[in-house]
C-alpha cells in the first residue's frame, strides 16, 4: 500500500467505528502511514478480524483493539481510560435508517443522536484540551453530504450529519494558533 508520509510515524489514533466501511479505510491507511492505531467496533470478533485484516496487509502496523460501543456515555468513559491522549480522533461512528419523518419515534431520534453526534462530542471534550497543551492535534468528524442535502427518507441522519458539521466548526474556532485542527468530511454514499 503507498503511502504519502504525512509524518504520523507513532502518532496514537483513535476511529471510531473502524471495522467496516470509511472506517476501515481511514484506519488502514493512517497505518500505512506508520500512526499507532485504535481499531474500534462494538464486538470483539469484528474488531478483532479487521485488525487480521491490515495485518495482512501492513504487517508493520501497530494496531490496538477497543471492542465497546462508543453510541454509550460509559464505553466513552471506558475509552477515555484506556486510552487518555491521542494525536488523532476520527469521530466516524454512525448509523442511519430509512424511516418517513412522521414515524420516527423520540426513541429512534435519541438514539441516532447518542451514536451520530453524541460519541464525537464525549471524545472531543475531552480529547481536544489534550491537544492544544501538546500543541497538535487532528480532530476529524466523518459527516456525510446529507448534512446539507437532507434525505426525506432519513430526516434524522441528516440532522445528526449536520450537527456535526455545526459542532466541528464551533470547535475549529477554538483551536487558531494551537496547531490543532478540527474538521469535516462531508461523504456521498459508500459501499
Amino acid at each position: 500500500m503507498a503511502c504519502m508520509n504525512l509524518q504520523l510515524e507513532n502518532k496514537l489514533a483513535l476511529i471510531t467505528g473502524s471495522t467496516a466501511g470509511i472506517g476501515f479505510a481511514i484506519a488502514k491507511a493512517l497505518a500505512a502511514e506508520g500512526a499507532r492505531i485504535i481499531v474500534n467496533g462494538r464486538s470483539e470478533a469484528r474488531v478483532t478480524e479487521a485488525i487480521a485484516s491490515i495485518r495482512g496487509l501492513i504487517p508493520s502496523a501497530k494496531l490496538d483493539g477497543l471492542a465497546l460501543d462508543l453510541s454509550k456515555a460509559d464505553a466513552a468513559v471506558e475509552t477515555i481510560k484506556r486510552f487518555p491522549n491521542v494525536d488523532i480522533l476520527v469521530n466516524n461512528l454512525g448509523v442511519y435508517q430509512l424511516k418517513p419523518f412522521e414515524q420516527i419515534t423520540d426513541a429512534e431520534w435519541s438514539a441516532i443522536i447518542e451514536t451520530n453526534f453524541l460519541s464525537g462530542v464525549r471524545l472531543s471534550r475531552h480529547h481536544l484540551p489534550r491537544m492544544k497543551m501538546a500543541g497538535w492535534g487532528r480532530i476529524i468528524f466523518i459527516s456525510s453530504e446529507s448534512a446539507v442535502n437532507i434525505p426525506v427518507e432519513m430526516i434524522h441522519y441528516g440532522v445528526t450529519k449536520t450537527m456535526q458539521v455545526a459542532l466541528a466548526r464551533g470547535l475549529a474556532e477554538t483551536t487558531a494558533g494551537t496547531g490543532v485542527t478540527v474538521n469535516s468530511v462531508l461523504a456521498g454514499p459508500t459501499r
